[in-house]
């Protein structure tokens, strides 16, 4: 007879951790998400502060890299004002992130030191094995 499986890793929303999101767009730079909280009758939470998302996005060779950053602002024009300044620092932070990534990928490369010797005129002793 087959039993139901219990999982462990329950997939669950948190009531008192809920936010109505807004968003707001240029339609030409990016948008800034507002997160209002709310309680679980979908009222406004005054004992949580509303949050802003901006997001934007670059385009690499390998397509559209989004681009998401927090924006410390009391209202939607501050994080307007602010977006601007906090994108260019969120892409820069993302362009390094990715250039550490390739560079560690470039030196994961690992080659054996066991194996046989070398034989005379044959080339080199080990292959080449990635991890």
């Amino acid at each position: 007879m087959a039993t139901k499986q219990e999982t462990t890793n329950e997939i669950k929303i948190d009531p008192k951790a809920l936010y109505l999101e807004e968003i707001f767009t240029d339609r030409r730079v990016g948008t800034i998400r507002r997160l209002t909280p709310v309680g679980k009758d979908g009222a406004r939470d005054e004992a949580r502060a509303v949050l802003y998302v901006g997001e934007t996005q670059v385009l690499t060779p390998a397509g559209a890299l989004p681009i998401a950053f927090e924006i410390g602002a009391g209202s939607l024009e501050e994080a307007a004002e602010k977006f601007g300044q906090l994108a260019k620092e969120a892409i820069e932070r993302t362009v390094k992130e990715l250039q550490d990534l390739r560079r560690q990928a470039a030196s994961s490369i690992v080659i054996p030191q066991g194996g046989m010797p070398p034989m005379p005129g044959a080339g080199g002793g080990g292959k080449i094995q990635m991890p």
